[in-house]
């Protein structure tokens, strides 16, 4: 077993900037996500910590060792793909052995590692069967089998549920949760779902344009998002954004949006005070917005007028996408809640869950203030 660092890594293809000055580290026996949108540098990171990169600045490490130099199949490290790479020709259990075999395993070994991975895996049945006989939920069965036989020190996984289908992405996710509990193994899983990422981790890493935003725990990512990026990548649907001011008006403090106004409770006021008479962004989640008769009881809510646009029955919960004046807005709100396209409706937002975001300070990815 062993943690992993990422020590002011730098990856450059020309002039082309593909991983920022990464600064990781990886717990021993950690579940870490790398998540972002495509091209923002997660899997160019993974592949250099594979050795299928070469690193242009900085160091990798795998405990206490630096493997720049360090052939790949000389790390201790198995990945498994997107694609599932199974050779078409050999059976579930050549596949799995092939990569012991090479290694000059003796064949009782093999034969042990292959059945503890197979049962792990709910595959026995399978051994016998060529890729093409399988689902695909098998083939990926069968591609973290190769990985689990060869009892790496650190597991890689980039996208590897893309392919399956919806309710297949829902129960390998939890397999691969379930395993990493039963290997107690590092694991470092990219991916640019941002459910698979919640739901999987110990901590996530959110990276967008080869730099490193923000490291936490999924939870801490969700309530405290480091700046507007985070904030919208994490949480479906996307939290909601709106350009307004922060003015002092009536003895209190209001965000004002121009065709609607919220007072930020008093509680708070200390927090905003630096950024009174200046634009803001004023973020709030769409689980955050309530129509009145179905509001929490308890919350501050601050009431918002606006006209239905779409909605969309989901079964336990309803999204409304309102318009208000220029601002457009989704409400994730109680499936009892009666109102329907074209129609005015009024909805509350909850003022203990909000979060302003300062543009001077950083007008392309404004952080939130603290």
């Amino acid at each position: 077993m062993a943690s992993v660092t990422y020590d002011h890594v730098w990856k450059k293809y020309g002039d082309v900037v593909a991983v920022q000055d990464l600064n990781l580290d990886i717990e021993d026996k950690e579940f870490l996500v790398l998540v972002g949108p495509s091209g923002c540098g997660k899997t160019t990171a993974l592949r250099c910590l594979a050795g299928l990169e070469e690193i242009t600045e900085g160091r990798v490490l795998i405990g206490d060792q630096v493997v720049n130099d360090v052939a790949p199949k000389d790390r201790d490290i198995a990945m498994v793909f997107q694609s599932y790479a199974l050779y078409p020709h050999m059976t579930v259990y050549d596949n799995m052995a092939f990569g012991l075999k090479l290694r000059k395993f003796s064949k009782e070994d093999i034969e042990k590692r292959v059945q503890v991975a197979a049962k792990t895996l709910g595959i026995e049945n399978l051994l016998k069967r060529k890729p093409k006989e399988l689902s695909g939920g098998q083939r990926q069965r069968v591609a973290v089998g190769r990985a689990i036989v060869r009892e790496p020190k650190v597991f890689l996984f980039d996208e590897p549920l893309s392919n399956l289908d919806a309710k297949l992405r829902v129960q390998t996710r939890a397999e691969i949760s379930k395993l990493h509990k039963n290997l107690g193994t590092t694991f470092i899983y990219v991916t640019h779902d941002q459910t698979e990422a919640m739901t999987m981790a110990t901590r996530i890493a959110v990276m967008n344009k080869g730099k490193l935003q923000q490291l936490d725990t999924p939870q801490m990512l969700y309530d405290h998002p480091a700046n507007l990026f985070v904030a919208g990548f994490i949480g479906s649907p996307a939290m909601n954004f709106f350009n307004g001011k922060l003015v002092e008006e009536e003895g209190g403090m209001v965000a004002d949006m121009g065709t609607f106004k919220v007072r930020i409770p008093d509680k708070d006021r200390e927090r905003y005070q630096g950024v009174v008479g200046k634009d803001i962004i004023f973020g709030i989640r769409p689980e955050d917005i309530h129509t009145p008769m179905y509001a929490p009881p308890g919350i501050i809510a601050e009431p918002v007028h606006a006209n239905v646009d779409v909605t969309e029955l989901m079964g336990n919960e309803i999204f409304l996408y309102l318009v208000n004046g220029a601002h457009n807005f989704i409400a994730r709100v109680d499936p009892r809640t009666d109102v329907k396209y074209g129609e005015e409706a009024d909805v509350v937002f909850n003022m203990d869950n909000f979060h302003i975001f300062d543009p001077s300070a950083d007008p392309e990815n404004p952080p939130v203030v603290a």
